[in-house]
């Protein structure tokens, strides 16, 4: 096929004269493909599927480009159409068992690549093969190394495959005074975490451990990864923080080890601060788990919890989520993560308190911080800092024209809100439904509060 732009040109000006010429388009479609101008690409495979919705080749073309744009829940959900269908090609199998893999369901993807070679055998890719532990004949087996059998995963007999090491503990250069309101979230932190490591002996007095673990839970970009460095610098602890790329592994056995190592890693640095950060991919509702491996790792997570083997005393867990009701019931249990802080987006107060902290160490002229915030009701700290860097922006562009700096105004960052859409409502729309008709114990209550409800 030549893929030259003279091509892509010459379809498309035939295409002016025959815009419903179904084939010259599909060629069109699969030409910018293979030149990976996926965007392009995609826009043709839609409008080719406009004319003839049902085309299963057209599909698993709109399927490949969304793949390889990273777009893979759009692939997924025209793979999974496609499946259902009687003339589903054998590469569409394929297309599946590369997202299942990249979405960790490493069985599935084992069979379903199976069943693509099975069907066509020249479509065998020894590369992805290799990814998936089984070999380049359909259907056998690789080296009892490596082995899979029936679709199932092996079991790793080696060492840990990914072990946190001291490169990853931080000491953090933040503290509470960094961070501009939240003051009722920080007394909870600071009773719970911060004055048991500064008075033990008064809590030990009380048999109260020092340790155990808060959730901080509410809209994105409203600071909970921020608090939570923040704490480390409050009490001058090493500081880990975990995302599920640091544990989840494709080979069964390896994120329970993963996650193991994790906290051994933190014990051994106590006083620490061991941080989760979207906590609810690790410890969803089993309850609404289909994979067995998945369960695994939430056990093993509670396990580590508790201190089955080894005292937490001194590791202090924190973790993060915006969707808390996704979370399985057993982690709120007393010990774990029993205090549940909600944090809400900033108050007008705390608006204005983040937006001095922002601006601080800028140019600025007589800024009138409490108008601002009055104008930035339900933004985030995150939509307050895109608001001052759009104004920075804009203002470093008038400087490149005259040459000279000027400083930040009130006018400038109006100017620069006015630009932002508050990213908490979207939120909000569905914590709502949560707080109204799931909110047994009433967890939920600072939502509606936060509402006016």
């Amino acid at each position: 096929m030549t893929t030259s732009p003279d091509t892509v040109r010459a379809l498309r000006e035939a295409l002016k004269f025959s815009p419903d010429n179904l084939p010259l388009r599909q060629h069109l479609a699969e030409v910018l493909l293979s030149m990976q101008q996926y965007s392009e690409a995609e826009q043709e495979y839609r409008q080719a599927l406009t004319l003839k919705p049902a085309d299963s080749i057209l599909k698993l073309g709109l399927a490949t480009v969304f793949y390889q744009q990273g777009k893979h829940s759009q692939s997924l959900v025209v793979v999974e159409d496609l499946l259902k269908s009687a003339d589903c090609p054998a590469l569409a199998y394929l297309l599946h068992a590369r997202l299942l893999l990249h979405a960790g369901a490493v069985q599935q993807a084992v069979s379903q690549y199976r069943y693509a070679t099975a069907i066509d055998a020249s479509i065998t890719d020894q590369d992805f093969a290799d990814r998936l532990g089984v070999s380049n004949e359909v259907g056998a087996l690789q080296d009892e190394v490596n082995e899979i059998v029936d679709g199932k995963l092996r079991v790793s007999s080696g060492e840990d495959t990914q072990i946190l090491n001291d490169s990853n503990i931080e000491r953090s250069q933040i503290s509470f005074q960094d961070v501009g309101g939240m003051d009722t979230v920080k007394d909870e932190i600071r009773l719970k975490i911060i004055y048991p490591l500064k008075q033990p002996e008064l809590y030990r007095a009380y048999g109260k451990t020092i340790g155990g673990g808060i959730l901080l839970y509410g809209p994105p970009g409203c600071g909970k990864t921020y608090l939570a460095r923040a704490t480390a610098g409050e009490i001058n602890s090493s500081f880990i923080s975990v995302g599920i790329n640091d544990i989840l592994d494709m080979w069964l056995g390896n994120s329970e080890r993963n996650l193991h190592s994790i906290f051994e890693n933190a014990r051994s640095h106590k006083p620490s601060v061991l941080f989760f950060d979207e906590v609810d991919a690790l410890a969803a509702n089993r309850t609404d788990m289909r994979q067995s491996a998945s369960r695994m790792v939430i056990n093993q997570f509670l396990s580590e919890l508790d201190g089955v083997n080894t005292s937490n005393e001194g590791v202090l867990i924190l973790a993060a989520t915006n969707a808390p009701w996704h979370l399985d019931s057993a982690f709120r249990r007393p010990g774990r993560f029993d205090r549940i802080l909600f944090v809400p987006p900033p108050d007008a107060k705390a608006r204005t308190e983040i937006l001095l902290l922002l601006c601080s160490g800028k140019p600025v002229a007589n800024i009138d911080y409490e108008l601002i915030s009055k104008k930035t009701e339900h933004f985030s700290g995150a939509d307050l800092k895109a608001v001052v860097d759009i104004a920075v922006e804009r203002k470093l562009q008038e400087a490149i024209k005259i040459g000279i700096p000027k400083p930040l105004t009130t006018k400038d960052l109006l100017a620069a809100v006015s630009s932002v859409k508050p990213s908490t409502k979207e939120w909000f729309a569905s914590a709502r439904n949560y707080a109204l008709y799931a909110n047994e114990g009433g967890l939920y209550d600072d939502i509606l509060k936060c509402l006016k409800m």
